[in-house]
This record gives C-alpha cells, sequence and structure tokens, in this order.
C-alpha cells in the first residue's frame, strides 16, 4: 500500500515537471545572454572550479576512519566488561564447587 502511494506521488511529480518544463521550454530558448553578465556574481562560484575530488574523498575516509576507531574503542570496552563479567562468574561456580567438596568431606568424615 505504501509502495503504491509513493509510486503515484513520483508518477505524478514527473508528470508535473514535464509539464511546466513544456510551458516553459519557449522561454528557455529565448534566452541566448549569459546568466552572469557580472565578474562579480561569477566569483560565487570559483569554489566548484577550485574542487578537488581526491581532497573531497580524503575528509569523507578520514570521516569514516574515525567513526570505526571509536565504534572500535567502544566494542572493545563491552568485550573488556564481559570478560570480567564471565571471569566473576567462573569465580563464583568455582567457589560453588569447594562448598559441595567441603560438605562431602565433612560427611565421609563422620
Amino acid at each position: 500500500m505504501v509502495e503504491l502511494i509513493f509510486t503515484i506521488t513520483l508518477v505524478l511529480s514527473l508528470v508535473g515537471l514535464g509539464i511546466i518544463l513544456f510551458r516553459k521550454m519557449p522561454d528557455l530558448v529565448k534566452i541566448k545572454e549569459p546568466v552572469f553578465r557580472n565578474k562579480e556574481k561569477a566569483k560565487i562560484f570559483t569554489f566548484f572550479s577550485d574542487f578537488s575530488y581526491e581532497l573531497y574523498l580524503q575528509k569523507i575516509l578520514s570521516r569514516i576512519r574515525v567513526l570505526t576507531l571509536k565504534t572500535d574503542s567502544k566494542t572493545s570496552g563491552w568485550l573488556e566488561k564481559l570478560r570480567q563479567l564471565r571471569q566473576k562468574r567462573n569465580q563464583e561456580i568455582g567457589n560453588n564447587d569447594k562448598y559441595w567438596e567441603e560438605l562431602k568431606k565433612a560427611k565421609d568424615g563422620k
């Protein structure tokens, strides 16, 4: 049901976009002069000419690395706590075994 709603919304949106483009196409064809007449306005978009994909990828990968290191640290802390908890339980079980052994010795000794 949800997929049907999303599909209908997508189709209607694409149809609306097509209608708008069809109506505005003659106006878009008439535009022959550059959008930016002023060089000052064009300087705003110099960021895109200086854009370096390698630098952008490097930043993304370093952020991912930091995130994985944080999660690794967190999971190692959880593992350490689980190991300590298991060790305590093993010690408690070991103490219970000694208790039963002492009872057997006391029973045999009487």
